[in-house]
């Protein structure tokens, strides 16, 4: 179990509290390492991660102490702009990947599904 705390959701947008009830809506998808998450009802964005489902080497740390994980928000461009995302910081994948050769790359698990496939509220 983890949590995307304030400071991480500001990283992201604008207004945090957006994000967070973008995420409780089901308008932002959030994955770990690309594997899927579930996310706990309440006031935030805690989620809990089958960690055997993240690439090899995912995790890190800082001195805080903490352990660091990846964590992903996937939702189109549209709903991001509403939620006041950083809209002048948006790079095409191909231009990153272009730029930053040495960039490790992790073959996604096909067991994982894709970001873009419908959620279903439960």
């Amino acid at each position: 179990m983890g949590g995307a705390g304030g400071s991480l959701r500001a990283g992201v947008t604008e207004n945090p509290v957006r994000l967070t009830r973008s995420v409780q809506d089901l308008i932002t998808r959030v994955t770990c390492g690309g594997a899927p998450v579930y996310v706990w009802p309440g006031g935030g964005i805690t989620l809990m991660v089958d960690v055997t489902r993240l690439p090899a080497g995912a995790f890190g740390y800082v001195p805080t102490p903490a352990l660091v994980a990846p964590i992903e928000f996937t939702l189109p461009r549209a709903a991001y702009a509403a939620l006041g995302g950083h809209m002048d910081a948006i790079r095409e994948l191909d231009a990153v990947l272009a730029g930053q050769p040495e960039l490790r790359r992790e073959p996604g698990r096909t067991d994982n599904p894709w970001p873009y496939e419908p959620q279903v509220k439960r």
